[in-house]
């Protein structure tokens, strides 16, 4: 059966739209330099959302669960991705036993839950002595900037560099790195604020910044260790000892 696409909602990005484009390569970029991490292991995936980057692990992880609480999102990662082993269950109470995976995967969620460290607790339960949980998330620097509150609808609390390395060792973790996503130089600078243009108006999309934003590929993007605190996205290891 093959699996109806998920609606667009502001909440996630889906592959195959050519105007999300930008984000979905923004996102892809994280799970393909995180992939490594993964190799051979026991994957969850907390908080899945679409499904491709679950599927995008499976190709080198020994198994990957794909966890999300959406009744709707979960049945189409279950038709979509079938070489995933998909469940739908609450990121505050995780349903898998201690000490049961060799990595937790954490793509662009955690700005999305009220109980940050709470999550992250329930991460480290789950996972093995020496596991790792991979977390990317919006730097709040620049993603909202010089506000108290997200610009995204969807965020309920959004991380510095350094409020994210204090939340990770709050909860028992060592960091093994953290870093951030930024542009590479085949970007333009000013391309995220001429698709909010779009957004927020009506009048459409351009021609041209609908191709350029079409182009975008995951290559696109560098993820480095340099100045992090004005990044794009932050980009963190962490492992519990």
């Amino acid at each position: 059966m093959t699996a109806e696409p998920l609606p667009l909602t502001g909440e996630r990005t889906v592959p195959g739209v050519p105007e999300e484009n930008y984000w979905f390569r923004r996102h892809e970029a994280a799970y393909l330099a995180l992939a490594r991490h993964c190799a051979g292991a026991t994957v969850l995936e907390a908080g899945c959302g679409e499904g491709y980057g679950a599927d995008l692990l499976a190709g080198v992880a020994r198994e990957v669960i794909a966890l999300d609480y959406d009744r709707l999102t979960a049945e189409h990662v279950r038709r979509a991705y079938p070489r995933v082993h998909t469940v739908r269950g609450n990121l505050a109470t995780l349903p898998l036993a201690d000490a049961t995976v060799d990595v937790v995967a954490n793509l662009q969620v955690i700005e999305h839950l009220w109980d940050q460290h709470g999550f992250l607790v329930e991460c480290r339960r789950v996972l093995r002595p020496g596991g790792r949980l991979l977390v990317t998330t919006p730097n709040r620097i620049t993603f909202s900037p010089g506000r108290d509150t997200p610009l995204n609808p969807f965020h309920t609390r959004e991380l510095s560099p350094s409020e994210l390395d204090e939340l990770l060792r709050g909860a028992g973790f060592e960091v093994e790195a953290l870093h951030g996503l930024r542009h590479g130089p085949g970007i333009d600078a000013t391309i995220i604020e001429r698709q909010v243009e779009v957004v927020l108006g009506d009048g459409g999309w351009p021609d041209d910044l609908l191709d350029e934003v079409k182009a975008v590929t995951a290559e696109d993007f560098v993820i480095t260790a340099d100045d992090v605190d004005g990044s794009l996205d932050l980009v963190a290891v962490a492992v519990k000892r």
